[in-house]
């Protein structure tokens, strides 16, 4: 049960020697690494080469690389992780024995996010907390048949055959895509987030601050939910690269 390990990234040079650091000390090794990059404008690509990492080039919007990325590997088990996110070092053996149950087809790590001077905790307990209670509230039918909401902080992973099934992420939105995903992929079988944990960079709280941060999730994810004024969504948040 091979996994390709996928990773979007623009403008992340900055990020890039942390993360082969990571992927290096992975034991065992994922079968496939691929860093999609969506046109920087800073050196990641020579980062990524200098460091040895496969690279493929997509059109900007992590979907549209995320899809990219899949069409380019092979690994019946595809891991999607974001270039500010740690593994564990036993996380290609966590994913293969979470997929050995044939009802899984999304998972996900908890994810705890973590700067230089302290980890956020409030929104570390706010992001595990709406796995569950964002899908009961907005699409308790699908909560009952096992379906979680995961993002890209989760370093989230999915059965090729599942993910194909259901034609990928949507490439026509910015924001929100893995949530999207993860209710369109409940029809193929189960959702799980494991305990174990990833560590993912604070950048944008320490950037806008805890408190406003996640009125930003919150107000995103409600019209999100409620299927209102989606194309403004991405206005409501902006990079901090």
């Amino acid at each position: 049960m091979s996994v390709a390990l996928i990773i979007p990234a623009w403008n992340e040079a900055p990020n890039l020697a942390s993360l082969a650091a990571n992927l290096k000390a992975l034991n065992p090794q994922p079968a496939e690494i691929l860093l999609v990059d969506g046109g920087s404008t800073d050196n990641t690509l020579a980062e990524a080469a200098r460091l040895g990492l496969p690279t493929l080039s997509a059109p900007k919007g992590r979907a549209k690389q995320l899809n990219a990325g899949v069409a380019a590997t092979s690994s019946p088990i595809i891991l999607f992780l974001h270039a500010d996110t740690k593994l564990p070092p036993n996380a290609i053996t966590l994913v293969e024995a979470t997929m050995a149950n044939p009802k899984i087809v999304l998972a996900g790590f908890t994810a705890i996010l973590r700067g230089p001077e302290k980890t956020r905790w409030i929104t570390t307990a706010h992001n595990w907390l709406k796995t569950f209670y964002a899908p009961a509230l907005f699409r308790p039918h699908l909560f009952v048949r096992g379906g979680r909401l995961l993002f890209g902080d989760h370093a989230m992973f999915a059965r090729r055959t599942a993910f194909e099934a259901i034609h990928g992420f949507d490439e026509s939105l910015d924001v929100m895509e893995e949530a999207d995903l993860c209710v369109r992929i409940v029809p193929q079988g189960r959702t799980r987030l494991l305990p174990q944990t990833v560590e993912t960079s604070d950048r944008r709280i320490a950037a806008w601050g805890e408190l406003k941060a996640n009125w930003i999730y919150l107000k995103i994810g409600i019209r999100w939910g409620l299927g209102l004024r989606l194309k403004t969504l991405p206005k409501l948040y902006p990079d901090v690269r």
